[in-house]
């Protein structure tokens, strides 16, 4: 079970660690790299064409702006590639959204959303699950406990409200 997180610039970093504490939590490798689809092509293309070779089974990358990274990466592998669209100052990552979103048919990238990098690792994880029975299972507790979680804090609420 091993992964590739992509960003495409360093600032991307604080983001992806949340992808990277998901992985911890079920026990997948990861790797995380730094490349740009416009700065570095060749090393993304490169990348992208190992990336199965290299024992990944997922692919994520995470862009902002113009954001084509994860379609770059999709080009170059059958993998899945699960995009993470970032925030940026301009327009809120809406344009790192709508361009990870709109890949021409044949070309597929995940689309998660803005700063999603917790979903995208989960969703990652369930892909994985097919392979790996027990990751579906941890999935199962980790939507349980998420589930306790919200009981415990409805009863909180409730209690204080009561008072």
């Amino acid at each position: 079970m091993k992964v590739a997180i992509i960003i495409g610039s360093e600032s991307d970093l604080p983001i992806v660690k949340k992808a990277a504490t998901i992985f911890k939590k079920f026990g997948v490798k990861y790797s995380l790299r730094v490349m740009s689809a416009h700065r570095t092509p060749d090393i993304a293309a490169e990348f992208a064409k190992n990336a199965e070779a290299n024992g990944y089974e997922v692919v994520i990358a995470a862009a902002g702006k113009a954001a084509h990274l994860p379609g770059v990466l999709a080009a170059f592998t059958v993998l899945p590639v699960i995009g993470i669209p970032i925030k940026a100052a301009a327009f809120d990552g809406m344009d790192a959204l709508l361009a990870i979103v709109q890949m021409p048919a044949g070309i597929p990238v995940a689309t998660v959303a803005v700063d999603g990098a917790e979903n995208a690792a989960l969703l990652a994880v369930q892909i994985m699950s097919g392979k790996h029975p027990q990751l579906r299972e941890q999935m199962r507790e980790y939507r349980a406990a998420m589930q306790q979680a919200v009981i415990e804090s409805d009863e909180r609420v409730q209690r204080e409200i009561a008072n």
